[in-house]
């Protein structure tokens, strides 16, 4: 009892004399909680808009009332996070584990500095047991740093001597973690820069592994686990070796079952991912299809990363033929009360995978358009990456042509092809789509006879087939595959001389 006696006399006695939070309960409707309101409603847009709502007229009085209230209302919201619910299974795993050690190491802290020596050495203790479960080195030094001097200002030498040996050892561990990270770090922002920049850095790859797999041997933690395992994705990925991604995150999954993974720490999510992008990019779509429907529960259908994964999960659908099963869940993506949430850029992806849909397997119900109709048929803004889904665009408006028999436009259309290829498809990681172009040419060359056009393909559609996917990040999307996609081209034609 002396213990909570002690904590209440601190608590009572240092307590503000205002609640620091917004109480969302009350009944009575306060100035802040209709602000809240207000903003999580996105009402009011500007501040006169927002003091004419709560005042009811914009004057500079109330536009001065506003600021204050809205000062008030941050710190108190800012005050809540120590209060969020981190239990959502369906979340980063580590967030809770995390956060546990936070909240234990301001407490501890907080009472080490208010003088109660005794709660606060078994909160630090607490949440050094925490920090050594799932391998958190930052707390597990802060923890072990704060217990020292609180051992040594109790004169508690072998205590101290014995929690002294751990911080050492906790901080040589998490000078080779901060190594691990920088290496990991740099190699990834070169990653994200220009494509120069990543051609560059294929050729540093292999000594970039060897120093962190040299400081995993050393510090052998979960953190240089992580950052040696995704640079090995990362350079796998670089060199457009698919097989062996799908080796990587199948034996990083099979690890984590076994638990030879901290459970607390490794991102199934994140893993899972991986694969089926892997299986994807390697053309083993009904491997990855099968993955993708198994890692759908992993994901919040409300957070960023659910919409990510289900386009990958789309385009395994359509690259296996199972049209009506990606119109669901195009569907599913449509109807998402989060799609809102999407910057233009992938509303215009989302749409285009739609409209691909659409045309290969018209559905019953169209999933709803993302975009205005005739988006498509659009002649696309060209990007100065010389990347993404300019080739998609531009095949989709010819195969519309085509199934109008409008060959005049289609003809349009491959001029456009052909200087867009001229333009940006030079690099090897463009050699599908430079043998797919050839054969969409060949449709002109041969007066848009779809058996000329197969039989002078045939060598062009033989060397497509045996050609894999590029390993850059960088190349043109293949919403269907271009095999698939040269079929279609010629069933419209034969379609539109009957």
């Amino acid at each position: 009892m002396n213990e909570l006696a002690n904590l209440a006399q601190i608590v009572t006695s240092r307590r503000l004399t205002a609640l620091p939070i917004i109480d969302f309960d009350q009944t009575a409707d306060s100035r802040e909680s209709q602000l809240v309101d207000m903003l999580l409603a996105g009402g009011a847009r500007t501040q006169v808009q927002a003091a004419k709502a709560l005042y009811g007229q914009s004057t500079a009085a109330n536009i001065v009332a506003l600021k204050r209230l809205k000062s008030r209302v941050q710190a108190k919201l800012l005050n809540h996070l120590y209060f969020l619910d981190h239990s959502n299974p369906l979340s980063l795993v580590s967030r809770r584990y995390q956060m546990t050690c936070l909240d234990l190491l301001h407490k501890g802290t907080a009472l080490y500095t208010e003088g109660d020596y005794v709660l606060s050495q078994r909160l630090l203790r607490r949440c050094l047991t925490e920090a050594q479960a799932g391998e958190f080195t930052a707390y597990a030094v802060q923890s072990a740093r704060q217990l020292c001097t609180i051992y040594a200002q109790l004169n508690k030498p072998a205590a101290y001597r014995q929690m002294d040996l751990l911080l050492q050892k906790s901080l040589s561990v998490q000078q080779l973690e901060d190594e691990a990270e920088r290496l990991y770090t740099s190699t990834l922002l070169t990653m994200s820069g220009p494509v120069k920049g990543r051609r560059a850095m294929l050729p540093q790859m292999p000594e970039r592994l060897r120093q962190l797999e040299s400081l995993h041997r050393r510090a052998n933690t979960f953190s240089t686990f992580f950052l040696l395992y995704r640079l090995r994705l990362m350079h796998e990925e670089l060199l457009g070796n698919f097989a062996e991604l799908i080796r990587l995150t199948g034996a990083a999954a099979r690890q984590y079952r076994q638990g030879k993974l901290n459970a607390r720490r490794f991102d199934l999510r994140f893993n899972t991912f991986a694969g089926i992008t892997a299986y994807l990019r390697g053309r083993q779509a009904a491997k990855g299809l099968r993955l993708a429907q198994e890692g759908l529960r992993l994901f919040a259908s409300s957070s960023g990363n659910w919409f990510v994964f289900q386009e990958n999960h789309v385009l395994l659908a359509l690259h296996t033929k199972k049209y009506d099963y990606a119109q669901q869940l195009l569907r599913e993506v449509a109807q998402n009360p989060a799609v809102a949430k999407l910057r233009p850029a992938d509303m215009e992806r989302w749409d285009l995978y739609r409209r691909y849909a659409d045309f290969v397997a018209p559905p019953a119900q169209p999933a709803a358009a993302l975009l205005p109709n005739k988006w498509a048929l659009m002649l696309p803004e060209q990007s100065r990456d010389k990347s993404g889904l300019n080739v998609a665009i531009l095949v989709l408006q010819l195969l519309h042509h085509l199934r109008q028999h409008n060959l005049d436009e289609a003809l349009v259309r491959l001029e456009r092809l052909r200087k867009y290829q001229q333009r940006h498809l030079h690099a090897d990681s463009s050699s599908r789509s430079r043998l797919f172009l050839r054969l969409l040419r060949g449709l002109a060359d041969t007066g848009f006879d779809p058996a000329k056009a197969r039989q002078r393909g045939r060598a062009t559609l033989e060397t497509l087939s045996h050609t894999p996917n590029p390993g850059e990040a960088f190349a043109e999307v293949e919403i269907i595959p271009y095999e698939h996609l040269w079929e279609l081209a010629l069933q419209q034609l034969h379609s539109a001389k009957k």
